[in-house]
């Protein structure tokens, strides 16, 4: 399962899969649920998972700047703030979509 077409439009991102179904994810939860290591839980060298408290996000957390193809399983996100560390594997957008 691979997008064949995948952009944001308005304040969704919009992705067309090579199955034929379409998904939307709203860009305020795509960038809540990224994925990185600063957004979500980090393992200490114990095992121990740290919990980042969520920062309170300005605007322009939400607007997408630029969208990168990243091998051939995932996208990564460029946001307006400058957040860019999370990459966002195909079948993650794919479950993310289908949780809405």
């Amino acid at each position: 399962m691979r997008p064949v077409d995948i952009q944001p439009i308005g304040e969704e991102l919009a992705i067309k899969w090579d199955d034929g179904g379409e998904s939307y994810i709203p860009l305020e939860k795509l960038r809540r649920g990224c994925p990185c290591a600063g957004c979500r839980r980090e393992a200490d060298i114990m095992g121990n998972l740290h919990q980042n408290p969520e920062p309170p996000l300005p605007p322009e957390a939400f607007r997408l700047a630029r969208l990168e193809t990243v091998g051939g399983y995932a996208v990564q996100p460029t946001w307006a703030d400058g957040h860019t560390t999370g990459i966002y594997p195909f079948d993650y957008l794919r479950r993310m979509a289908q949780a809405a």
